[in-house]
Parts: C-alpha cells; structure tokens; sequence
C-alpha cells in the first residue's frame, strides 16, 4: 500500500456521502486506501468505496483530532499518510503526486471549493456564495487561501519519528494548538536537516465554513460538526482583523 487517507469525522455523514461519490468517480488504484475516524458521532458514519474503513475512536470528548489522527496512523497500511479533514476537497492532481512522492513530506496550497449533491467540484462564485463565503473575502482575495499545517502528506515512518500529535492537548480549551505544535516539530526537524519535502503543492479545496463566513461558527447548511470555536482562547474569534491579516500574508 502506497498511500493512506487519514480524515477524522463528527457527524458529518453528508459530506462524507459526497466525498465518497467524489472519490469514487477518480478509479483510484488500489495502493490507495481511505480510513475514516468517526470521531463521536451520534449516528454512525457510513459509507461504502474500495478501500474505505470506518472505525470509531469511541471517545465523545470535543476536538480530539489529534487522538483520532494518531489512530488512523496506526492503522494505516501505506507508506505515506494523506492527513487533512472532511471539509477539504482533495482533487486528482493531489492523488497523483502523493502517489509520486519521493520526498519525506508534501504540503498543499488551498482554495475555496465545494463538492455539490452528486460529488462534483465546483468553484462558481455564485455557489461559495450560497455556502456563505463572504461578498468582501471574495472581492480581496477571491477563491485563496493561506496553507494550514493540518493538510499534508507525509511518509509514516517520519510522522512516527516526530511524534505523532500530541494527544495530551485534547482536554485543553479550543483551540488547544495541537496543529501549532504539530508545525513546530516538523520546523525544527527540516532545520536541522533530518527531514525533507518537495517543492511541488498541489492544491485542496475547501468548502467555506467559520470565520470565512463572518461567524467562527458558521456551518453551511448544517452540513458540518456543530461544535463551537467561541472561545477566549480562539484569536479568529477574539480579534478577527489581525487573524484575518496575518492569514492574507501567509498566502
């Protein structure tokens, strides 16, 4: 097995029934698997695809990614792990490089996007409009996005050598800097000389939710998680114009 999809999951089981149509229509070869965390769910998640396990973490604490992230590395069977989240898109083009991927890491560029009823990308302006995405994100920046350090491929054995995430994070307030963390390792480590990464980013889309909507909680149509970001500790919910300019120059 070359490649594992890792994505953990709290009920968002329509979202997953359009990704698994989205996947599904690519003909992905069989070095390529995708492990779903069902991350607490109040209904079990559900799905059927080639490759496609399901396995619930059997923990209904909020935000535990990186508990449910370090699960999906243990079982996965590939030699690289694609790690990112349910409301990300991930095209062909992705699919293909991880597939080709020589070095320790991959990163991604990021775009808004949304997968429609029948699990086809679509980037209409009038479409991320009805998602919620706001008239004045689109007029300053369009469909880009900053990168996130939650979004990547990375060759298990490295991600083992790192650490994993640090699951004593979980009880902390939202946010609790798990991915923070996660960005800092890998930055000491490619400092030094100990790991390595390719140029190449090919891009994820992302369906628009949160601060990108005008609310840290906005979910579009209900489509997503309901728990909530409104929290001292989150910056984007504190004081939003500061976030919002430091995302704008990290792009």
């Amino acid at each position: 097995m070359k490649l594992s999809v890792v994505i953990s999951v709290l009920n968002s089981h329509e979202i997953l029934r359009r990704q698994i149509l989205h996947w599904s229509r690519m003909n992905l070869p069989n070095e390529v698997e995708f492990i779903i965390l069902d991350d607490g769910s109040d209904e079990p998640l559900k799905g059927e695809m080639k490759n496609l396990s399901i396995y619930p973490t059997n923990d209904k604490r909020a935000w535990t990614v990186e508990l449910a992230r370090n699960m999906g590395a243990r079982l996965a069977k590939g030699e690289y792990l694609l790690m990112t989240d349910i409301d990300y898109i991930i095209p062909q083009d992705a699919f293909v490089s991880a597939m080709l991927l020589k070095e320790d890491k991959m990163r991604f560029k990021r775009h808004f996007g949304i997968l429609d009823e029948n699990g086809k990308l679509t980037q209409d302006m009038n479409v991320l409009r009805t998602y919620g995405l706001l008239e004045s994100r689109i007029e300053n920046r369009g469909t880009r996005l900053g990168p996130h350090p939650n979004n990547f491929v990375m060759r298990k054995e490295t991600y083992w050598m790192l650490g994993g995430y640090r699951e004593d994070l979980v009880d902390r307030p939202y946010p609790n800097k798990g991915d923070t963390y996660w960005k800092r390792t890998w930055a000491e480590a490619y400092e030094k000389g100990r790991v390595t990464q390719c140029d190449y980013r090919p891009t994820l889309f992302m369906f628009p939710n949160g601060q990108y909507c005008g609310d840290v909680d906005f979910n579009p149509f209900g489509l997503f998680h309901e728990l909530t970001r409104k929290t001292p500790n989150n910056h984007w919910y504190v004081n939003p114009k500061e976030y919002e300019r430091k995302e704008h120059h990290s792009s």
